[in-house]
């Protein structure tokens, strides 16, 4: 790291980014801290230097700057600290309680752009981890040790699905799950408000910690608070020797920072005006979400898709690195149908008989050849209606509608707004009962009746 006799002044402030005029023989590094000797409060960032002049991110209040303010190199890079008290708690960046409660006192420094671990040190876990969703634990089953992303355009529900998700996995595991790290990245501050009173009501905040950097904080910021919430993963999982779920909301935001941050620097933007270094900076964070021998992080992100266009360039770069991509469709949404899986674009890496096991891979292989079929019907239906099918074709397009109906559910998030009291479905009872509905035995209840149910046995 670059020298603490380093120093400087504030030559320029230009919105997020100080110019800083190096006064001293020797030179700061890339990513090094600078702090002002009487005021520890203000943090710069280096991003890159020219001769004597190094450009800054402003990671503190920008109004605290001024022209020819003295600065002095840290000798490290950004660092957030971090020990077993920070569960239960909400924090910022700076490792700051944001929940009101007594001043936070961790202990153990760690560089938020700390490497991926050794290829030698990597180790996967082969193991299938239930939510209690049906749509998830059938169409695309999580690995534990994975990279998940709920994958949706706005005001389809992708916060909604990890919150019941954080709910399902919280309450259920009975603690075996190890610590949840949640990272609230450019969203909505009452998101983040509502999760941290909902966790609290469930009795669940003390095996999870939060790290808000939200839509009023600036692009270096909010940047910077993804790959400290994973750091705090890392922490738990290298240290602590436990098992993590990581919630990250909104993975999209994360690409979006960073193109804000290469827009202040002016930097030549790539494809579709993103920053040319997106897929790095990307990969950086991903590559960290990984399991080790001392423990699993498993990684459930939310993905914002701008315009409802899943080619986007952010969005497929994001893809690229996922084991399971859950597509929420507003189409589907607009029918109702909740949550609103849109079974053709998702898909999941784990979907094999090894991993699911036998039975599973065997109803789920049949149920995506009849959805083939019941596609291509749907048009027709649609014009004609669907008297007009034959009686083998009639028989097809409706037990997959039932299949497909008995796939949405009741959320225990979305009690108070449905009025319908939340279920959690183990994975033993979702595939039995959708290979009764495809094998005919059902056939005599009407596909209405498997909305918003639990498993068969709710149908009265």
């Amino acid at each position: 790291m670059g020298s603490p006799k380093v120093v400087g002044s504030v030559k320029s402030v230009k919105g997020q980014i100080a110019e800083v005029q190096i006064e001293s023989k020797g030179l700061p590094s890339l990513l090094e801290v600078l702090t002002c000797p009487k005021d520890p409060d203000v943090k710069l960032e280096v991003f890159y230097q020219s001769e004597d002049i190094a450009s800054c991110l402003i990671l503190s209040n920008p109004n605290n700057l001024y022209r020819g303010m003295l600065l002095a190199g840290s000798g490290s890079q950004f660092n957030i600290l971090i020990s077993p008290s920070i569960l239960g708690r909400v924090i910022n960046l700076f490792g700051e309680a944001q929940d009101g409660k007594q001043t936070l006192s961790a202990n153990d420094p760690s560089s938020i752009y700390s490497k991926t671990p050794p290829l030698s040190t990597v180790k996967g876990t082969g193991e299938i981890l239930e939510t209690g969703i049906k749509a998830i634990d059938f169409l695309t089953p999580f690995l534990k040790g994975g990279r998940i992303g709920f994958i949706g355009g706005a005001g389809v529900g992708k916060t909604i699905l990890m919150t019941e998700l954080i709910h399902n996995i919280t309450t259920r595991a009975g603690g075996k799950q190890g610590i949840s790290v949640f990272a609230g990245v450019g969203e909505r501050i009452r998101e983040g408000q509502e999760l941290y009173q909902r966790m609290v009501e469930l009795k669940a905040m003390d095996k999870i910690v939060m790290v808000l950097g939200q839509m009023n904080e600036n692009a270096a910021v909010r940047f910077r608070v993804a790959l400290a919430a994973v750091t705090i993963a890392e922490y738990f999982r290298d240290k602590q020797k436990q098992d993590v779920l990581f919630f990250l909301d909104n993975m999209f935001r994360f690409v979006q920072a960073g193109n804000e941050v290469a827009t202040l620097l002016s930097t030549i933007p790539s494809e579709q005006a993103y920053q040319a270094t997106m897929q790095t900076e990307v990969s950086n964070l991903e590559d960290r979400l990984v399991s080790t021998e001392n423990g699993s992080i498993t990684s459930i992100q939310a993905v914002y898709v701008p315009s409802d266009e899943i080619t986007d360039a952010g969005v497929n770069t994001i893809m690229s690195f996922l084991d399971s991509a859950v597509v929420l469709s507003r189409s589907i949404a607009q029918m109702g149908l909740y949550p609103p899986v849109d079974i053709n674009q998702s898909s999941s890496s784990t979907l094999s008989k090894t991993l699911i096991g036998e039975d599973h891979f065997l109803v789920l292989t049949r149920f995506q050849e009849l959805l083939e079929r019941y596609s291509k019907l749907s048009h027709i239906v649609a014009i004609v209606g669907e008297s007009e099918l034959s009686a083998e074709d009639r028989i097809l397009f409706t037990r997959v509608k039932k299949v497909i109906n008995y796939l949405t559910q009741p959320f225990f998030v979305t009690e108070t707004q449905t009025g319908r009291k939340g279920v959690y479905v183990p994975k033993g009872s979702t595939i039995p009962d959708i290979t009764d509905i495809l094998s005919g035995k059902l056939d005599n209840i009407p596909p209405e009746k498997f909305l918003y149910i639990g498993t068969v046995k709710d149908i009265k």
